[in-house]
């Protein structure tokens, strides 16, 4: 039986637990919910901490605060601070405290082999890991209540999974790990490792609230979240829908249509989420930034209270179909198609491949966000199209047995199972996470290779592992060989080779966030190719006033994307039926 909604000032504010999580799929509302609940918090008298544990995080921009790696105060909240969880810190911080417990006879060489092992990503997310662990065993001295906004939920998983995984590879394991250094820094952390899963695991110290959309992929996704959570002992959970429509007047034909996907996706809530507490959140009229705004988000929505607002005019940007038509000036090549959680990635790469397949290419469609449905997005075959997954659990078994393989003729049995052992490490799926994502880059040689990225903040994460990966190559390999040496990372710099999509929507923090991973990726001399503005009202017919003030906000984002952001800018309108299935991909995409 589905709980009724409570409200929600009452329901969150009122919630014992020192330790409150927000999660759930990218773009749902989880930054927008842990601000409000940490402010609501704050201003009850309560000493608060906000961490955010995304590294593509955008808490400063939220609260209008500059954040560092260490709890601020957030100016106009009294008794509230706000932290950002740096990896880049995080990472340079743990390898000092591995490499001043080396013995002090340790020679250079010694010393420059573990910072060696200590330059990838496996210790960038154990190094982050370690910080966030911190917070949950001592954190609770200074402050009342820490309110946790974590990165979308692939990544999550993964990190509340690490506890678990960490202290059954120590318990098994005397030598430490190939990734991570020496046994005796892995020690130092054991302990918080082992008290961070007594914490998650109580429901007096530990509340989740999963957050969704009401919309079907959200609310799938935080089903499977909710299962997955409490398989790892994480039952205390709420649920928060975010962004519920009502029209002002049933004769709006865009108005009525959005209630009623509202409406059908919460009328087939999967039985895992229907006995949890619910309370639902309005849609409103205005983004959330801001002290000002973020104060509303808890309260009850009235639409009425809108003033009507002008039709502002639709604005003359490419189709998604011209996007395609110009990607076709090549025969092969990768397409990546990037940005924040939520802003419909997972669309856009199915339209494109879908798009490029039906112009007579081949096309290969993968994805490497361990919670993406990329298939279930096509939803059907297509003529030229082939369409997986990067499975993180298969493709550590094939990197395993690969090198397993690759070393049996020098190692005898003992060697051998001690070479296992060392691949039990959970730093091992993101290696074979990486090699695989390598891979399917070099398949665009020969045709078009079409990827749907994780969330901004876990493509940074494998961008890290690519530019360490050639580091590595390059400084390995003699100086008279790196003309005829193609890493991942060259590819990716290669315009002619791979076009990168920045995904946004149109409003405040995505375009945000596809500006500071445009930079990001400047910054490695991968040049984005182009932008498309997903889902967008501008055009419509509507004139229901909070959609109409919502149409108003869409005009400046596009006006901020073609005012020096994007070189290139293309538009998606939003669509009355959700583009799912081959026939309703090729309407927005196809000749």
């Amino acid at each position: 039986m589905t709980s009724a909604p409570s409200s929600p000032a009452k329901l969150i504010l009122s919630n014992p637990a020192p330790f409150l999580f927000f999660t759930g799929k990218g773009g749902v509302g989880k930054t927008t919910l842990a601000c409000a609940t940490a402010i609501g918090l704050a201003e009850a008298g309560q000493r608060v901490l906000l961490v955010s544990t995304d590294p593509a995080s955008n808490l400063d921009e939220m609260l209008t605060t500059a954040l560092s790696n260490r709890p601020r105060p957030v100016k106009g909240v009294t008794g509230l601070s706000a932290m950002n969880i740096d990896p880049g810190n995080a990472a340079e911080a743990y390898r000092s405290r591995v490499i001043g417990q080396m013995a002090q006879t340790s020679t250079d060489t010694e010393v420059s082999t573990v910072r060696e092992q200590l330059s990838g990503a496996c210790t960038t997310e154990i190094a982050a890991f370690d910080e966030f662990a911190g917070l949950l065993t001592e954190g609770s001295r200074e402050f009342d209540r820490i309110v946790f906004d974590t990165a979308p939920t692939g990544h999550t998983l993964r990190l509340l999974s690490l506890p678990k995984a960490w202290t059954g590879f120590l318990a098994n394991n005397d030598r430490g790990a190939s990734c991570l250094g020496p046994h005796s820094g892995l020690q130092m952390q054991e302990g918080r490792f082992r008290a961070a899963l007594a914490a998650l695991a109580s429901p007096a110290q530990t509340s989740i609230i999963l957050v969704t959309r009401p919309d079907i992929a959200a609310i799938r996704e935080a089903a499977r979240t909710s299962g997955e959570l409490k398989d790892l002992g994480l039952s205390n959970q709420l649920l928060a829908v975010n962004g519920v429509f009502t029209a002002s007047d049933p004769a709006d034909r865009i108005a009525r249509s959005m209630q009623r996907l509202c409406e059908e996706a919460l009328g087939a809530l999967p039985s895992v989420l229907q006995g949890l507490p619910q309370f639902q959140i309005p849609l409103r009229s205005f983004d959330m930034v801001g002290l000002e705004a973020l104060r509303q988000v808890l309260e009850p929505g009235d639409p009425s209270a809108t003033p009507a607002a002008p039709a502002p005019a639709q604005p003359d940007i490419p189709s998604l179909k011209d996007l395609i038509d110009s990607l076709t000036a090549s025969e092969t090549g990768l397409v990546m198609v990037m940005g924040k959680g939520g802003v419909g990635k997972t669309t856009v790469a199915a339209a494109i491949a879908v798009g490029l397949a039906q112009r007579g290419h081949s096309v290969h469609l993968s994805t490497t966000d361990p919670a993406a449905h990329i298939s279930a997005a096509v939803d059907g075959q297509l003529e030229g199209l082939a369409v997986d997954r990067i499975d993180p659990k298969v493709e550590t078994e094939r990197y395993i047995e690969k090198i397993i393989a690759s070393r049996t003729r020098e190692l005898d049995v003992e060697g051998l199972a001690l070479l296992r052992e060392d691949l039990a490490s959970p730093c091992t799926e993101e290696v074979a996470v990486f090699h695989a994502f390598s891979r399917i880059v070099a398949e665009a040689r020969s045709h078009f290779v079409v990827l749907d990225t994780a969330p901004t903040g876990h493509t940074l994460l494998l961008m890290d592992a690519t530019g360490a990966y050639h580091r590595q190559m390059t400084r390995n390999m003699p100086e008279d060989s790196h003309g005829r040496m193609i890493t991942p990372l060259m590819r990716l710099q290669d315009p002619s080779y791979a076009r990168i999509i920045l995904v946004t929507l149109p409003e405040t923090t995505p375009v945000s966030e596809a500006a500071d991973l445009q930079q990001d990726l400047r910054r490695a001399r991968i040049e984005p190719y182009a932008w498309v503005v997903n889902r967008s009202l501008l055009g419509t017919s509507t004139q229901d006033p909070v959609l109409r003030a919502r149409m108003l906000g869409e005009q400046s984002q596009i006006t901020r994307i073609r005012n020096g952001l994007a070189k290139l800018l293309f538009l998606l309108p939003w669509q009355e039926e959700p583009p799912v299935g081959i026939a309703a991909l090729l309407a927005i995409a196809g000749r």
